[in-house]
């Protein structure tokens, strides 16, 4: 990939193509503008991105327009790179704005994003490209190079490395600089990708070697500085020959040119001979993050969580040998021979007769994996039929997703089966196999295919005229030690969540929940309200009923509910620029399960909800003991007239999935299943409550309250 140019960005004439902009500005707000665009052109011409002058009237405001076309807009490739683009001037806004150092970045007024011609606007830049600068003077040498350092700085300090640093996106206004290129910027330890031209581009980038590195940035800044004082080039592996004879560059940047990252100084060490002291205030000067305040809280509550004894659902003492429990009528239910059917061609129950055909051939098989058994265990219960796998293949696993209407359930749910037919359970050393191929055919058929082509779903609707919920999907999941357990997922509307009668009698052995949290719900974001006036919504601050209504009907053995659950923010692309869902949501897919990687992005996500929406909507955490936090997006984008624009870009849908195996054993994690879910206790928690001088710890006081809701304080 190449750095960019921003050369023409600057003394465009402005034609008469005016038009109307309705966008969303850095606060959130919406905010709706004539203006008049100039020509338009290529920002770099192996980039999708075009580029265009603009006057916004409502303001008089010059601006600089980045969109895509409908055609490049269809590539995902193309939007990911504007929306990172997008994520990271929203990012440095928020962290900058009202200081000083926003001066040395493209300040950004506005974006939309989830539509068929997504686009961000910039104010005009300030300066014109170091590249149209010949030889630069030693005064301004060293001014430019201390506010690049800077620069360097304080994105280091946000975790971003920028590497398209290049003279065409250096701007230079004869007394202060202005770094452009954030389409370029990627996040410190990821692995390195090839980006930029020689010699700009560190070596190591430019080979695509390790992982990103600040001092990635310190190659290419000095590589500027070089060409802005010599008036050429510098190599692309190593120190300029002649750099004894530049004083500020040898005195300076000596080492920047050293071609393995680890031998290079840092940004603030090189600032620090520019401008001492500058390192130090700019920590002083940039906010930390505002949920970071809420660790404590979570830390607390695992620790209450830990001190609570496991226990285990009631349901299971029961089971005799070969026994299961019935996912619908909760009666133990084993294998009968002489109650098995199968579908003819109009999809009508007729009788099997397994004696027919020889023990076990091959047919025999194949028809078995088909057919389904009458339950008959309560002669009470509505006629139901149970798939064979799922009675011959040990204890079964029964999943439900749980979260008011509209929130996003099916479309989680969808998406996590498309990822394991995808295989995306084979990093973990889990294979899959569909429970009844026609039911499975049936799932693809009506819900991955039409949403991988970019159709919105219809309202989820599983409770039929009988009265009871029934499984939307199932599947035969096979561990490591070769050990299969059929893995069921039920998924009912949110209206169905809401009764207390007996449709969700099922809740009573249900083994584990996703809690589908809406942000247009839970989050009173000012960047929300145009999503909560297209939906008709509001906030709740009382958490979502369904969460209520189900958590009330669950059996409770204890201090604690002991369903394995996971808490997923969805529709997560609504927040890929807010913290810290931004950060989680552009990791890349999970290939092992890390626990304490695990804990910090439940840690992040509890500080997100605790802030902004309220301990209410974290009722589920506070009440289930194996409980995780997730953020997840079906569809990487919101849907305009029925459909998404371009296609599904499904991101972290299955992390939650892979949770929940892991706390049944499905998933071999350090430390075990049970540290997994609630940690391992840190070596302070060995001390006594009231050590010497008789400290008390702060989680002791309130320490015997129940499922710990409604103890935490801000």
């Amino acid at each position: 990939m190449t750095s960019t140019s921003h050369s023409n960005l600057v003394e465009q004439p402005y034609s008469a193509q005016r038009t109307t902009l309705a966008f969303t500005d850095p606060s959130g707000r919406r905010r709706t503008t004539a203006v008049t665009f100039g020509p338009e052109s290529r920002r770099d011409p192996l980039l999708p991105q075009r580029v265009r002058n603009g006057l916004l009237h409502d303001e008089e405001q010059r601006c600089v327009q980045v969109r895509l076309t409908t055609a490049e807009a269809t590539h995902p490739a193309a939007r990911a790179l504007l929306d990172a683009e997008a994520g990271t001037a929203l990012h440095l806004h928020r962290a900058l704005d009202g200081t000083d150092h926003a001066q040395l970045f493209p300040v950004v007024v506005g974006h939309e994003l989830d539509t068929a011609e997504p686009y961000l606007l910039y104010a005009a830049p300030r300066g014109l490209p170091a590249s149209r600068t010949h030889v630069m003077s030693a005064t301004d040498q060293r001014v430019l190079a201390r506010d690049l350092m800077l620069a360097l700085c304080l994105l280091d300090g946000q975790g971003m490395v920028p590497r398209g640093i290049s003279p065409a996106n250096v701007l230079w206004d004869g007394t202060s600089l202005q770094l452009w290129g954030l389409e370029a910027m990627a996040r410190t330890g990821r692995p390195r990708t090839p980006w930029g031209r020689p010699p700009y581009c560190s070596p190591e980038q430019r080979r695509s070697a390790g992982t990103v590195d600040p001092r990635d940035a310190v190659w290419s800044a000095a590589q500027v500085l070089y060409q802005l004082v010599t008036g050429r080039p510098g190599p692309t592996d190593g120190p300029p020959a002649d750099l004894a004879q530049h004083r500020v560059l040898a005195e300076t940047l000596r080492g920047a040119f050293a071609p393995l990252a680890a031998d290079r100084p840092t940004a603030a060490r090189l600032l620090d001979l520019l401008a001492p002291g500058a390192a130090r205030r700019i920590e002083l000067t940039v906010p930390a993050d505002e949920t970071g305040r809420h660790g404590e809280a979570f830390e607390q509550a695992l620790h209450l969580k830990r001190q609570a004894p496991p226990t285990e659902p009631s349901y299971t003492a029961g089971l005799g040998q070969g026994e299961v429990l019935c996912p619908y009528c909760l009666e133990n239910i084993q294998l009968d021979l002489t109650s098995l059917y199968v579908t003819d061609n109009r999809m009508q129950y007729q009788p099997l007769d397994p004696s027919r055909y020889k023990p076990g051939s091959p047919r025999l098989t194949d028809i078995m994996r088909g057919a389904v058994q009458r339950c008959t265990a309560d002669p009470d219960f509505p006629e139901h039929h149970i798939p064979v796998p799922y009675l011959t293949n040990g204890r079964p696993l029964t999943v439900a997703m749980v979260g008011q209407s509209s929130t996003g359930k099916s479309h989680l749910l969808t998406q996590m089966i498309a990822e394991i037919t995808d295989g995306g359970l084979e990093p973990f050393g889990l294979k899959w196999q569909s429970v009844n191929p026609e039911q499975h055919a049936r799932f693809v058929r009506e819900r991955v295919q039409p949403l991988r082509n970019g159709k919105v779903l219809d309202h989820t609707g599983t409770v039929g005229l009988d009265g009871f919920a029934r499984f939307v999907e199932s599947l035969l999941i096979t561990d490591v030690r070769g050990q299969v357990r059929p893995v069921a997922f039920f998924d009912l509307g949110g209206e169905d969540l809401v009764r207390t009668d007996a449709a969700l009698r099922f809740l009573l052995g249900v083994d584990a929940m996703v809690f589908v949290v809406d942000p247009a719900l839970a989050l009173p974001l000012p960047h929300l309200d145009h999503a909560r006036e297209r939906w008709g919504l509001e906030v709740n601050r009382d958490g979502d009923v369904a969460f209520g209504t189900v958590l009330d009907r669950l059996p409770k053995n204890g201090a604690y509910l002991d369903v394995a659950a996971a808490m997923v923010v969805g529709k997560a692309d609504l927040l890929r620029f807010q913290p810290p869902v931004d950060r989680w949501l552009d990791e890349a897919p999970a290939t092992r399960l890390d626990p304490e990687r695990m804990r910090e992005e439940s840690r992040d996500v509890y500080g997100l909800l605790r802030h902004h929406a309220g301990q209410a909507w974290l009722r589920p955490f506070d009440a289930i003991r194996r409980c995780t936090l997730h953020v997840a997006s079906a569809t990487g984008g919101q849907e305009d007239h029925g459909r998404y624009p371009a296609g599904t870009r499904p991101r972290r849908v299955l992390e939650p999935l892979l949770s929940l195996l892991a706390m049944h054993g499905l998933i071999d994690v350090p430390g075990g299943a049970e540290a997994f879910s609630v940690g391992t206790a840190p070596a302070l928690e060995a001390v006594p409550p009231r050590a010497a001088g008789g400290t008390e710890r702060p989680w002791d006081a309130g320490r015997a309250g129940g499922t710990g809701e409604g103890r935490r304080s801000e």
